[in-house]
């Protein structure tokens, strides 16, 4: 059987990064939980930022294969667009990493953890605005700016999954569809 090793110090890493946030985990912690010695971490990764950046892009393709396994050809783009937000926000909200790191960024305020956060974000937003030039493209919404939809998509749906459950009981995802309908894709609408 063959061992893993950079596979290992990856995992025990994502889980000390999930449990205590980017400044409080230490490569003695991560090296401990992955049973190596600190300098086989070394060995793979240059520094606790290497590693941690290595994690945040394996999270990050693992949210946009939600959005993408989300959308289905043969609805139109409300219905996928809807779908692929909400998959991606869901993963952030169910995801312990993103949880933590969310919590990090507010109370603290690590650089690196902004830049990441804003990196989530930013791949969030690209995503979005490629199903919105693909949907002009095909004739299924009027020509607009894809990058202020996606932003103002993106921007409403984080305010009603996240925001309007501070002081009020949540919103079904079937809710949620019907809000966008409603009030943003009906503008967006050829007809």
């Amino acid at each position: 059987m063959t061992i893993d090793r950079r596979q290992e110090i990856l995992n025990a890493a994502a889980q000390s990064f999930a449990l205590f946030g980017y400044k409080a985990t230490t490569m003695d912690q991560v090296a401990k939980q992955a049973h190596v010695g600190k300098g086989t971490i070394y060995t793979f990764f240059k520094n606790k930022e290497e590693l941690f950046h290595e994690i945040i892009k394996k999270l990050m393709h693992e949210m946009e294969n939600a959005a993408r396994h989300a959308i289905d050809p043969e609805k139109p783009f409300q219905n996928n667009v809807h779908q692929a937000l909400y998959k991606m926000l869901e993963f952030r909200m169910d995801h312990q990493l993103t949880i933590k790191l969310v919590q990090e960024q507010r109370k603290i305020g690590t650089p690196i953890v902004q830049h990441v956060m804003q990196t989530l974000e930013q791949s969030t937003l690209l995503f979005i605005k490629n199903k919105v030039e693909k949907a002009i493209e095909q004739g299924e919404i009027k020509s607009c700016n894809p990058d202020i939809v996606a932003f103002v998509l993106l921007k409403i749906y984080i305010a009603l999954i996240f925001d309007w459950e501070k002081d009020r009981e949540p919103l079904t995802e079937e809710e949620i569809a019907e809000i966008f309908q409603l009030y943003i894709f009906k503008g967006l609408s050829l007809t």
